[in-house]
């Protein structure tokens, strides 16, 4: 039989067949639509049965696992104004206490605050005039009597004659006698901070957000001196908080331990050398040993560095960012001293353990995978290297994301920014 008879055979029944599908297609049609319909529902059916069995694997904790390591459930409700009792009339009195430099009654309302923040606080208010009514934000916490409170302010600032917009988010706790504090100890769990994170990227407070983001960087547009402005005044408030912990403690009486000196025993001392030093009071770091040198950057009280050498003109050479730099002697005082005998040696096992450094950080390269974004919380220059002396790129402006890379133990953040890497100091960023 050759394919030319094949063929016609084939054609032959094709046409007795579309002839019957034509005569019958009244039943038929529908009889298949039904069948097509059935195998759907059966075919979603068990993709829903799959997909609902994947979600309990994933979610159900493993057997035995601590109730405390479990994610908690974060709901999807909406933001609430004015809504919790007593929450507004907490943020008032604080709001009040910072523009008047009220620390004692700040304390009594945040759990905890340092001597460090303390002194900020009180420097802070000298430069903030006033503050509008407050609109303020809440949702459920992780815990019972807990919530995420967004605060959005209006800050009017001494020397600027435009309030400028902000938004703070707060965790507010209850303590044992139902009062209402602001939570700031920094112990809070893997599960609650997950759950801070969760309630951060929900569409209602990313909204918010936004607002007081889109209302500043309007600011800055119509006046490019506003991030300026900022900047200069953080950076006034940051000295003006380290002279004031100098004084501190140079107040301070030194402790008496009671043990006799090599000169009260007669006593030869042994040979030691001044290893590292520490600043006693904010100082700049500079090229050379000038005050005419370009300024490397500023070391704030407790600063430590590595002696590389005390020069006779009173001027001492340290090692920083990796080089060598230029305090005035008058502003350190040592900080660590070793054996004459010991420093030859120290230097060398130093040399070794930084060369493994360079080893280690050139073999990882930039292959660390990108894990979500980070949002700028305050005005924050954007620098090519993790250092306050490297290379300004750009400025980012609160409410502005970017792709992190890494967050590094030094207080920078690695990100990308315009397809390059580029660091942003931790702090501004959450």
């Amino acid at each position: 039989m050759t394919n030319n008879t094949i063929g016609e055979g084939l054609k032959a029944k094709f046409e007795v067949f579309k002839d019957w599908l034509v005569r019958y297609s009244k039943i038929v049609l529908p009889v298949i639509l039904v069948v097509c319909v059935a195998l759907t529902i059966v075919i979603a059916v068990q993709a829903n049965k799959r997909k609902v069995e994947q979600e309990e694997t994933v979610v159900a904790p493993e057997e035995g696992a601590a109730e405390d390591d479990a994610l908690l459930n974060v709901p999807e409700v909406p933001l609430e104004k004015d809504a919790v009792p007593g929450i507004n009339e907490l943020f008032d009195v604080y709001y009040k206490a910072m523009v008047e430099g009220d620390t004692a009654t700040m304390e009594k309302l945040v759990y905890y605050m340092d001597a460090t923040e303390i002194l900020r606080a009180a420097e802070t208010s000298k430069y903030i005039d006033s503050y509008p009514p407050l609109e303020i934000y809440t949702k459920a916490g992780p815990k019972d009597g807990t919530y995420i409170a967004y605060v959005y302010a209006e800050l009017k600032f001494t020397d600027y004659d435009k309030a400028i917009p902000g938004m703070r988010t707060y965790y507010v706790c209850t303590n044992e006698d139902g009062e209402l504090y602001i939570n700031e100890d920094g112990e809070e769990s893997d599960s609650e901070l997950h759950y801070m994170r969760e309630i951060q990227l929900q569409a209602d407070v990313i909204d918010l957000n936004n607002k007081a983001a889109e209302s500043y960087n309007k600011m800055v547009v119509d006046d490019p001196q506003l991030a300026d402005f900022l900047l200069e005044l953080r950076e006034e408030i940051e000295k003006n908080v380290g002279e004031a912990l100098a004084r501190a403690e140079q107040s301070e009486e030194p402790e008496e331990t009671g043990e006799e000196t090599p000169e009260e025993t007669g006593e030869e001392a042994p040979a030691e050398v001044v290893t590292k030093v520490k600043a006693t009071d904010v100082v700049n770091i500079r090229t050379s040993d000038s005050e005419t040198a370009d300024k490397l950057g500023k070391a704030d009280i407790g600063d430590e560095f590595e002696l590389l050498e005390e020069k006779g003109n009173g001027w001492s050479k340290i090692r920083y960012d990796g080089g060598e730099a230029y305090i005035k002697s008058d502003y350190l005082e040592p900080s660590e001293t070793m054996a004459a005998s010991e420093v030859e040696q120290t230097e060398d096992d130093d040399n070794e353990e930084e060369n493994a450094q360079e080893q280690q950080a050139d073999n990882s390269g930039d292959s660390t995978t990108t894990n979500g974004t980070v949002r700028v919380k305050e005005t924050v220059r954007i620098r090519k290297g993790a250092s306050e002396n490297s290379e300004k790129i750009a400025t980012a402006y609160m409410g502005e994301t970017f792709e992190v890379i890494m967050k590094q133990a030094d207080g920078w953040t690695k990100i990308k920014y315009n397809g390059e890497t580029a660091y942003v100091k931790s702090e501004f960023v959450e």
